[in-house]
């Protein structure tokens, strides 16, 4: 068998060993879903309501052994690990909690003679593929609501996060779900591809690159069957001159380099109006200077490593290209230690005198570096914060509430803040355009990309 190797990058150790399914497991795997699936749509709601609840008492009784395990496999710094295990438990009960009104049946109106009513049947069984970063939290908005919403689930995770997958399997577990209905494997790329190939899957839930999302589709092909691609972004933000100098700041640059800017929907380019440029660049660089890059078990960190040496030399690249076509860089590297090529720790990088001519402010950075362009108008604002591949959040920070809705209007993105950003509010449809993805997730809309209607047109004898 195959081995897969989690290396922490805390310190380059390898964190995780792990044996990937063979061709043997994989085809149990899928049979065991098929059946187990098709009496778990017969299971009452509010029974399976019970099932995800318990599954996440289990869970966040965890969440301290989970933060660690979360720390030393992708890195983020302990302080702010445990965290993800609140989000997740949010995101869970939220989606529980709205199931009996996003799958309740459509009655239409009399009809003499006849009943006519709208179903939401379950697809089958729900293939997620879940990534890296943010890996409870990604996961959680299709595993539960798949399950909820009548379908099996199998659970593909980052082998850079095995760890999460076992943990889901173990609460699942404690709390008694009915076996089959919910599985994980650890698979190979190539055998990822052959499962979504497979006639018995019928719904490809996946978080990842723009590329991955391409192999999902390839793959799909034909098939006909339910995807969502949640695939990434360069999310902007305009600071207009009416703010909370101090507020807009905070939360804008908490924004960018929390995870240490590891976020699908974390700022990564930021147009501030001119009248305030040159007050805010002050603030924004002397935030950042206050991270303190380290270990991220030392609970005074406060700024961790990337999730490996490649993904912080590939943002030293886009830096190192933008100063040299001329963007100033505001922090000094040699200030960080840690932060030498070849080091999965990266000094965190403020950038003005950039523009879209810069892959810095067109390509998806993934790291702690954020650039910042003088905008004169809100119409130059918007036109920038557009022009781009990827469409998941854009965020105004302003005091007008009108011009902020109004802004937000224009903007083409899945999800658009004011006075916030970076943030899932699960009640909330969360879906990208463009390059971003495709589908939705969370909210009572999110079951339908989980289900199929099925209309009933029953004429009485």
């Amino acid at each position: 068998m195959a081995i897969q190797k989690t290396i922490s990058p805390v310190d380059g150790s390898v964190y995780v060993e792990r044996e990937q399914a063979d061709p043997a497991l994989v085809e149990a795997t899928l049979a065991r879903a098929v059946t187990a699936q098709r009496a778990w749509r017969d299971v009452p709601l509010s029974e399976r309501a019970r099932y995800c609840s318990r599954m996440v008492d289990a869970f966040v009784a965890c969440r301290d052994a989970l933060a660690e395990e979360l720390t030393w496999q992708m890195g983020r710094p302990i302080a702010a690990a445990a965290g993800e295990i609140g989000g997740f438990e949010e995101r869970a009960r939220t989606m529980i909690a709205l199931a009996d009104d996003a799958l309740a049946p459509i009655v239409l109106q009399d009809k003499p003679g006849f009943s006519r009513y709208i179903t939401r049947e379950p697809l089958g069984v729900s293939f997620i593929v879940a990534p890296w970063n943010f890996p409870f939290m990604t996961a959680v908005n299709a595993v539960v609501p798949a399950i909820m919403a009548g379908n099996a689930v199998i659970l593909k995770h980052s082998a850079q996060t095995p760890l999460c997958a076992e943990r889901f399997q173990q609460a699942f577990d404690e709390a008694g779900l009915p076996e089959g209905v919910f599985q994980h494997l650890h698979l190979s790329h190539e055998a990822t591809e052959d499962l979504i190939q497979d006639r018995r899957i019928a719904h490809v839930s996946f978080t990842g690159s723009v590329p991955g999302g391409a192999m999902v589709e390839r793959n799909a092909a034909g098939r006909f069957i339910a995807t969502g691609l949640e695939l990434g972004g360069k999310d902007p933000a305009y600071i207009r001159p009416d703010v909370d100098l101090d507020a807009a700041v905070d939360g804008v640059m908490d924004g960018a380099f929390f995870n240490s800017g590891q976020s699908c929907c974390g700022i990564e380019r930021l147009y501030v109006h001119r009248d305030i440029f040159d007050a805010f660049v002050e603030r924004a660089v002397a935030w950042v200077r206050q991270l303190r890059l380290g270990n991220p078990t030392d609970p005074a960190t406060s700024l961790g490593p990337l999730v490996r040496p490649a993904a912080a030399d590939f943002v030293r690249g886009q830096i190192e290209e933008a100063v040299a076509a001329g963007a100033r860089a505001w922090i000094d590297p040699g200030d960080y230690p840690l932060s030498v090529p070849g080091s999965a720790y990266l000094a965190p990088q403020v950038l003005t005198g950039v523009d879209h001519s810069m892959r810095v402010m067109t390509e998806e950075s993934f790291g702690p570096v954020v650039g910042i362009m003088a905008v004169d108008s809100d119409d130059e604002a918007v036109a920038l914060m557009n022009d781009s591949d990827f469409g998941l959040t854009a965020a105004v920070f302003t005091r007008d509430r009108a011009i902020g809705a109004a802004l937000a209007r224009r903007l083409d993105a899945g999800t658009v803040f004011t006075n916030r950003c970076d943030y899932l509010d699960p009640e909330l449809a969360w879906t990208g355009v463009k390059q971003s993805g495709r589908g939705c997730s969370l909210s009572r809309l999110g079951y339908e990309t989980l289900t199929r209607p099925k209309s009933f047109h029953l004429k009485h004898a």
